[in-house]
């Protein structure tokens, strides 16, 4: 006959089944049984003092007797639990003002597998066996430890350790892959990074993959995507691994044997250019760049200037409702008043920088009443502040 183990998950949502039913029907709910069946099955070789245990289910609302009342919770859920259908023992004991889990009901803990498999792993010397392992990991860790209760001081220390140990063996895997060759692996381990821990940069892994498959066009168009959902749903700009991984990809890109000709046209930028030339952080700083090297020689004066959406108050906006339809206006009174030849990139939410060529500290002021002329309504309480610096090339000693 199977043996009947009460089946745990913290991972990403929690549940505990035993016998194919769950202990809390469709919603968990954070009750006073559920804060206690988490700490006590979690820590269930130490048990848990009562003091804190009490401190746990109580917190700082004044309680008669909280002895009393923490008896009364174990009460209930011995009867809760044995209506569950677990078999009809003393399931939660107190010896020495100590709280423990009977393991007379044999538990598996998704949490606890986790730290057994982390810990062969850091002795494993052989790669196949440690790869292994770090794919049953990978399995088991489906999102951040009891993820709805991260307010909690013991379970936000936990779902810190157990992110901490994850990321160790995304890059412990990664670096696997990478000696065996194993790209799609490398790929696929990029995407599942990626979902479990969103805006972390594991789609770094992803586009290394893709350009040692050959993948180029795959690789540049999720760096874009990446980049652009980073800035829309965070305000991130791309981090310097981002940056790094993109340059470093793009000098392994290699196009096929081509003539000048099809080059330059393939080069060439598409229809008839409209207004300033508007572009991703990456693409602004590689021109930023080159900018600086040309000043030596070339002479000319350039400017970097920043606006900044403020409030009635003139402080900085950086949330809210208003403002997409704001910076989208300012967006476009930038570019119909600047230059072809100037460049402009959205930077944060309520923010652009914009370079300006060949241009004088005067003709700067000149452009920042044109881009207020365009931007600003009679009734407009919103405004702009801009701030500018000089470009300038500083040689080395």
């Amino acid at each position: 006959m199977r043996e009947k183990i009460l089946q745990v998950k913290t991972f990403g949502s929690f549940s505990m089944i035993y016998d194919g039913k769950s202990l809390f029907g469709r919603k968990v709910g954070e009750t006073q049984f559920a804060s206690m069946m988490q700490m006590l099955i979690h820590e269930r070789k130490k048990g848990v003092s009562r003091d804190r245990l009490e401190q746990e289910l109580f917190g700082e609302r004044e309680v008669e007797n909280v002895h009393h009342a923490l008896q009364s919770v174990i009460y209930n859920a011995k009867k809760r639990l044995e209506k569950a259908g677990l078999p009809d023992v003393n399931y939660i004991e107190i010896r020495n003002g100590v709280v423990y889990w009977n393991d007379e009901i044999k538990v598996q803990e998704d949490a606890t597998e986790f730290d057994q498999i982390y810990n062969r792993i850091k002795h494993e010397k052989n790669p196949d066996k440690k790869i292994k392992d770090l794919e049953k990991i990978f399995e088991i860790y489906t999102g951040e430890f009891l993820v709805k209760r991260q307010s909690v001081i013991w379970v936000a220390i936990e779902a810190r350790r157990y992110e901490d140990m994850f990321r160790e063996c995304v890059e412990e895997a990664a670096g696997l892959y990478r000696e065996k060759q194993n790209y799609t692996q490398l790929e696929h381990l990029g995407v599942y990074a990626s979902n479990i821990e969103p805006f972390s940069d594991w789609e770094v892994l992803t586009m290394e993959a893709m350009v040692a498959l050959g993948r180029y066009e795959e690789a540049t168009d999720l760096y874009a995507d990446t980049a652009e959902r980073y800035f829309e749903e965070r305000g991130l700009k791309p981090s310097k691994r981002l940056l790094d991984s993109m340059n470093q990809l793009g000098n392994q890109v290699m196009h096929s044997y081509d003539v000048l000709d099809n080059i330059q046209h393939n080069l060439e930028e598409k229809g008839i250019p409209k207004g300033a030339y508007l572009c991703s952080y990456p693409t602004f700083r590689g021109i930023y760049h080159h900018l600086v090297r040309m000043l030596e020689r070339s002479g000319q004066s350039i400017y970097l200037m920043l606006c900044t959406i403020v409030d009635s108050k003139g402080r900085p906006m950086k949330e809210g409702a208003m403002l997409e339809g704001l910076a989208k206006r300012l967006e476009e009174s930038i570019c119909t008043s600047i230059r072809n030849s100037d460049v402009v990139n959205h930077y944060s939410k309520g923010q652009y920088l914009v370079l300006l060529i060949n241009t004088t500290r005067e003709d700067c002021a000149v452009i920042q009443k044109r881009i207020n002329y365009k931007f600003l309504t009679d009734r407009q309480r919103t405004g702009v502040r801009y701030y500018v610096n000089s470009v300038v090339y500083e040689k080395d000693l």
